[in-house]
């Protein structure tokens, strides 16, 4: 055999491998190269999904304000979706023939609260549960708006008489639970003559954020609170707010119709001080 043709050969035999490796990579880098455009088609976007707290029918894919309560649209999650664009959803929700208005059902936490004689509840199961209720905000240092609050209810309590702690619950919560204890609100509830149905609650500081949080009325700073009402039958799945400083006459209207399941949106705008 030829000495030199044994060289050649591996040579010849090199270079064939070479080029098959090098036809084989090709292949998988256009099959890696198609596979990833065939998912890009077939993928769906992740979108954050922003919906109202007061109003769960209410979304829209950015941050904004419910068009119903005016409350911060607040992130849900990250959501798949190729079609969503804007505000969307907002206009569905707004525009639906069908939709209730001013009408939703309200996802309220189990949390343990005390009152203002020191009895410890379930805040949901307690206070919520089966009842029609009215609720709103304060701290007992506060010197703006939790006093014309506080009677604001007490002359709504008044005029509604007797159904108070029968057809409807009065709930004023803390939203500084860290100073209010139970005697402190005790004390600030009998300046405006605070009568049966009216409960004033505080509590551990976590417990109260996230309840706080849940009625969509959590602030960093008890000062920034809202001067907001929240009316809720929790029977009927009827929820809503308004301003908390409206003429007593409007949040009557407005707590009678939540009684009986209905709402008037014209008794959510009231926004003439007392």
């Amino acid at each position: 055999m030829n000495q030199r043709s044994i060289p050649e050969r591996l040579r010849k035999a090199l270079v064939l491998t070479v080029m098959t490796l090098v036809g084989i990579g090709l292949q998988a880098h256009a099959f890696e190269k198609a596979t990833r455009r065939e998912q890009e088609k077939t993928s769906t976007k992740q979108v954050k999904s922003y919906s109202c707290p007061m109003h769960p029918e209410v979304k829209s894919t950015k941050p904004g304000k419910c068009p119903k309560c005016k409350m911060d649209l607040r992130l849900e999650r990250a959501v798949s979706s190729t079609a969503i664009t804007d505000d969307q959803n907002l206009l569905a929700a707004n525009t639906a023939s069908d939709a209730p208005r001013y009408a939703g059902r309200m996802v309220i936490p189990e949390v343990e609260v005390l009152d203002q004689n020191g009895n410890a509840l379930h805040f949901y199961s307690d206070l919520i549960k089966g009842k029609t209720v009215a609720i709103n905000f304060i701290f007992t240092n506060c010197t703006t708006i939790c006093p014309p609050l506080a009677a604001t209810f007490a002359r709504v309590q008044k005029e509604i008489g007797d159904k108070v702690g029968k057809e409807v619950h009065f709930i004023s919560i803390s939203v500084d639970p860290l100073t209010d204890t139970p005697e402190r609100l005790k004390a600030w509830g009998a300046k405006f003559k605070a009568g049966p149905g009216w409960t004033f609650v505080t509590g551990d500081k976590q417990e109260i954020d996230k309840l706080l949080n849940a009625l969509g009325a959590s602030v960093s700073r008890r000062e920034d609170h809202s001067p907001t009402v929240v009316v809720g039958n929790d029977v009927k799945g009827v929820w809503t707010r308004t301003y908390g400083l409206a003429r007593p006459a409007q949040l009557v209207g407005l707590i009678m119709d939540v009684i009986e399941g209905n709402v008037d949106e014209s008794l959510t705008k009231g926004t003439a001080k007392p």
